[in-house]
């Protein structure tokens, strides 16, 4: 490992310039390796018109117009959940479609026009199709289990989970746009959607009011955005009536799965509210396009705060190159990268866990190889529902009283003082 330092206190100005060269040559073959993977890498912003193409595919196919295609609600009654009408689509060798006929009896599935059009841009088993098309390995799954947060075991009162001191969740329905293959709560996805009676809605706010300690509260399901605008702003403004709950946050997966959720309406009932975060969930650069850049925009003008909460899935984003690319275009369209989080031992979705050193090799590229900006926390969520827990390189090596032993990102061992005395 490197140990040298620049020590520039006897250098001339021509021999600091010629030294200031050569480090930042030094500084660029250090990212040589993404820059040669970074245009082999699919992006939503560069294959539009792939996406554009497929889009008017299903269009012609389900009858529908532009108009139909921006209104989230048309796009909500022709979610594709038939085999017979995805074959329709994009054509599928027969096994597939025995598959995705088998895992349907087990686990329901559902995929919006507008992410079977990025799906299918990227190519049958290609990183989005992954996370929308049932396949064989999730009936092959005998390692997971239905709740591995014990989500059951934090709920203490109704449409409540409490994990943390200052924090909880509301989970107000078990509707998405589209069941991803990954989810966490696929145990709650049943036969029909259905959003929590007011009276569960009422209860969760009576025990928020009950407990002033509570300070920040998550409203998510199933997928928050997919209430009523009308019911959204019901709720938004009993949390901001109550003066101990200082913000509110959204959990939901449409700026990648639905774009066309986020209407001026939808903003203007978030911009009555702040401060308003909401954490999404891109997985891929392919899922970040156009439409979704719009809708982003639009929840910033409305004073929206964005972060993205990343999984870990094998086949989608394993990859360092792959997760730089993601984090980089999350940042162009005002979304910072927040949490990569390990995936959770779901049952059906072993087939997507990674070994956790293939997280902290993408943490190791990532630091100090692009902006901090784009260095999102790699978690690990404790199971039995104890928590998030991060995770990360070993960059302290040796600590005591008198001093550290670092390690930098360049794998430089530098010692650092640890006694503000000076002694």
């Amino acid at each position: 490992m490197a140990t040298n330092r620049i020590d520039s206190d006897f250098l001339t100005a021509e021999e600091e310039r010629r030294q200031s060269l050569r480090r930042a040559e030094d500084l660029r073959r250090h990212i040589d390796d993404y820059l040669a993977a970074r245009d082999s890498i699919s992006c939503g912003r560069e294959w539009a018109d792939q996406i554009e193409r497929h889009k008017e595919r299903l269009l012609n196919l389900l009858g529908g117009t532009e108009d139909h295609w921006r209104d989230w609600h048309w796009q909500m009654r022709n979610r594709i959940s038939d085999v017979g009408l995805l074959s329709a689509f994009i054509e599928l060798e027969r096994e597939t479609i025995r598959d995705v006929e088998r895992v349907s009896r087990s686990y329901r599935w559902a995929v919006s026009p507008y992410y079977a059009a990025v799906a299918a841009a990227g190519g049958i088993g290609g990183p989005v199709w992954r996370q929308a098309v049932p396949a064989a390995c999730e009936l092959a799954d005998t390692k997971g289990t239905a709740d591995p947060m014990a989500e059951r075991l934090t709920s203490p009162a109704p449409g409540i989970t409490r994990r943390y001191p200052d924090r909880l969740i509301i989970n107000v329905t078990n509707q998405c746009p589209m069941y991803c293959r990954h989810c966490q709560r696929r145990r709650n996805i049943g036969e029909l959607d259905r959003h929590q009676p007011k009276e569960v809605l009422e209860a969760a706010l009576d025990y928020i009011r009950a407990n002033p300690e509570i300070r920040d509260v998550l409203i998510t399901g199933g997928d928050a955005l997919l209430l009523s605008d009308n019911l959204l702003d019901w709720l938004l403004d009993q949390l901001h009536r109550i003066e101990h709950v200082e913000i509110k946050r959204l959990g939901t997966r449409t700026l990648a799965t639905l774009p066309q959720r986020i209407t001026l309406e939808l903003c203007a009932v978030l911009e009555k509210y702040p401060p308003i975060y909401i954490n999404t969930q891109f997985n891929h650069p392919l899922e970040v396009t156009p439409e979704a850049a719009a809708a982003c925009d639009r929840l910033v003008r409305a004073g929206v705060v964005l972060g993205n909460q990343a999984v870990l899935l094998k086949g989608v984003n394993n990859d360092p190159h792959v997760m730089k690319k993601l984090n980089h275009e999350l940042l162009r369209v005002k979304v910072r990268p927040y949490y990569i989080f390990h995936a959770k031992s779901v049952r059906g979705t072993s087939h997507f866990i990674t070994p956790v050193e293939e997280g902290l090799e993408i943490m190791e590229k990532l630091r100090g190889y692009t902006s901090g900006l784009a260095v999102p926390t790699y978690i690990i969520n404790a199971p039995g529902g104890y928590g998030k827990t991060p995770i990360l390189p070993p960059y302290v090596l040796e600590h005591n009283k008198k001093k550290l032993v670092l390690r930098t990102w360049e794998n430089r061992i530098i010692p650092y003082p640890n006694d503000p005395s000076g002694h």
